[in-house]
């Protein structure tokens, strides 16, 4: 029951960035800590959603072709588990769908168990492999997702 409520919580909390606001330091910082390295401000192209001080989203859009990709999203370790993730993902799923981009893709590497389980909790399906994809060798698992 504590994850529902705070799932429910966390989806009045979900927002999209302006596409001219800076990137916040804690989203830096959770970037680098969840990838490695932060990537800079969005291009103009990418769009942002974020659970303050928790969970970011960063999305590729192009909408002559109704197509957007997820770049990363990363969840916070102390709020991992509890429903975040999926909140964060369906919300920008919805807010993309809106605009709509309805041809959703992401890459995700296939040692990421607990990501492969919320893509495919969320609806995505996989639809291919790029092999050697990261730089550390690992294949990269393509998903889509076609509302």
């Amino acid at each position: 029951m504590k994850d529902r409520r705070m799932a429910a919580g966390w989806r009045r909390e979900v927002q999209r960035l302006p596409e001219e606001a800076p990137l916040p330091e804690w989203v830096a910082q959770l970037d680098r800590l969840a990838f490695g390295a932060p990537w800079n401000r969005l291009a103009p192209h990418e769009a942002l959603w974020v659970v303050p001080e928790l969970a970011f989203a960063r999305w590729a859009r192009v909408p002559a072709a109704g197509e957007a990709e997820l770049l990363r999203i990363a969840v916070a370790p102390e709020a991992r588990g509890q429903g975040l993730g999926r909140v964060l993902l369906e919300a920008c799923q919805r807010d993309l769908a809106a605009e709509g981009l309805v041809h959703l893709f992401l890459e995700v590497r296939p040692s990421n168990h607990s990501a492969l389980r919320l893509y495919e909790a969320c609806g995505w399906e996989s639809c291919g492999r790029r092999h050697r994809y990261y730089t550390d060798g690992e294949d990269a698992l393509l998903f889509q997702r076609l509302d």
